[in-house]
């Protein structure tokens, strides 16, 4: 039988199977599955990691930085804060029997810590202690 055609093979067969391919792309994991019986109270904690920025190395007097928050050049702004060191030296002033002298190293900017801010933004720069 001249002229009589051959059926052509199902469409499944006919699909080019498709390279098994693998993307690069992060799942990021997912938390467990919570089973939860009648009666139970559930307290959720969300653990956050923090996030860690380089600051700059600054000193204790104000220094000339571009800030990463708005981008400006600019003077940092500084604020002078008691710290652990100032209390111990307050304290042993007090021990000492040096009661008139206890109030310096709260007076004195080489006793306390050196926070720099932008005067722009008022954005956190880095701290100084000393």
């Amino acid at each position: 039988m001249e002229g009589k055609l051959d059926n052509p093979p199902p469409y499944s067969q006919s699909q080019p199977q498709q390279a098994n391919v693998q993307t690069n792309q992060y799942h990021p994991p997912q938390p467990p599955p919570v089973v939860v019986f009648p009666g139970e109270v559930i307290h959720q904690i969300n653990i956050v990691s923090p996030v860690v920025v380089s600051q700059y190395a600054v000193g204790p007097k104000p220094s000339r930085i571009t800030c990463r928050s708005c981008g400006a050049d600019a003077v940092t702004r500084v604020e002078y804060k008691a710290s652990t060191k100032t209390h111990l030296i307050a304290l042993f002033l007090c021990l000492f029997g040096c009661w008139c002298c206890v109030c310096i190293p709260y007076c004195t900017d080489s006793c306390r810590n050196a926070d720099h801010y932008c005067p722009n933004c008022n954005a956190f720069i880095g701290a100084h202690s000393s």
